[in-house]
């Protein structure tokens, strides 16, 4: 088929605030490299790592924004970001079937080569590289997986970052059926995930949730809320969990270990409750604990989430469904937190 050579898009010019996201219909259609494919994306997810990026949110410095990426190396602008992206291939490099063409395909959003070179350092689509909120995006061949699916391109969307980041701390935190996991921050759409994958794998979730949310939460497998507020280890009757899926850190961060069991697990890959949290080191080595921090993906973890969207292990949770164009309106929206699941951007 023949492919245009300019195509529109939002690209983001430094960070900041929303005026820091531009329309552009003058974008040159990437070329895809030898080993790489070219998607025409259908759909792609609003996620935190797209607001926290513009906002310079990575950043551990207070005097500039020069180390606020995944990897700690400052961004090249302008950028289009985008990692949880469906779409078609049109078209591939020489080293890649070209049978391949037509494939819907769901873009893992780790990203381990570029460019035709195996990365030191993973990368994430949309963050170091170019990702999906423009009309093609260009990725290495092994990064796109084909999905066999009748959900619609919008609700598969919504799967490959959020439920990718969940399903990544599971498998860190090795979590097997009868066991007891406790996940923070379980309406969103990391937790929302964790709380689907965590029950797929027999285990019994208890999910920190507001009052407002709870119901909806339990449909989606937990056993037990809490609310936010809560005295966790009370509100339990002092029985103590497993493993603990934290996404927001905070002030309470402290009782997230009290209501480990000796032995326990926690995995974390989110801070919106705040980043800068007090630990007491004896609770770590008296109790045994193990930490895993969460953010490139096992090899198998996203071949693994193809499996179970194909088998309907999970389902989506799309909440809300805008235009790319409307994009300052989805982060607005993203931002409130007044749902359950994700916010999808259509392309179509």
């Amino acid at each position: 088929m023949s492919l245009p050579s300019k195509m529109s898009g939002v690209v983001l010019n430094g960070h900041g605030g929303p005026e820091m996201l531009e329309w552009r219909d003058d974008l040159p259609v990437p070329k895809p490299g030898a080993r790489d494919v070219l998607i025409r994306v259908s759909a792609a997810g609003v996620n935190n790592t797209d607001i926290n990026t513009r906002t310079a949110w990575y950043s551990k410095s207070d005097a500039d924004a020069e180390d606020a990426s995944w990897s700690g190396k400052p961004l090249t602008f302008p950028r289009i970001q985008g990692a949880d992206v469906c779409g078609h291939i049109v078209a591939v490099g020489d080293q890649v079937d070209p049978a391949r063409i037509g494939e819907r395909v769901l873009i893992e959003p780790c990203i381990r080569e570029a460019d035709g070179e195996t990365l030191e350092t993973p990368w994430y689509f949309g963050s170091e590289c170019d990702g999906g909120f423009a009309e093609f995006a260009r990725v290495a061949a092994r990064h796109a997986y084909p999905i066999q699916s009748d959900l619609s391109d919008v609700e598969l969307a919504s799967f490959p970052c959020s439920y990718s980041t969940a399903e990544n701390m599971l498998t860190r935190a090795a979590v097997k059926a009868g066991e007891t996991v406790l996940v923070t921050g379980a309406s969103g759409g990391v937790g929302s995930a964790t709380v689907q994958l965590a029950a797929a794998r027999g285990a019994k979730v208890v999910a920190i949730t507001s009052a407002a949310k709870a119901d909806k939460v339990k449909a989606l497998g937990a056993s037990e809320t809490l609310d936010r507020d809560d005295d966790y280890l009370s509100a339990l009757s002092g029985k103590q969990v497993d493993v603990v899926i934290d996404l927001v850190a905070g002030s309470k961060w402290p009782a997230l270990l009290e209501v480990l069991r000796s032995g326990g697990r926690y995995a974390v890959a989110g801070a919106i409750g705040g980043p800068i949290v007090e630990l007491d080191v004896r609770t770590l080595y008296l109790k045994d604990l193990s930490f895993f921090g969460c953010t490139v993906l096992g090899p198998d973890v996203f071949g693994n989430l193809i499996e179970r969207i194909e088998r309907g292990d999970i389902a989506p949770l799309v909440a809300e469904t805008y235009q790319l164009q409307q994009i300052s309106a989805a982060q607005d929206a993203f931002d409130e937190k007044g749902y359950i699941g994700k916010i999808v951007l259509n392309l179509n």
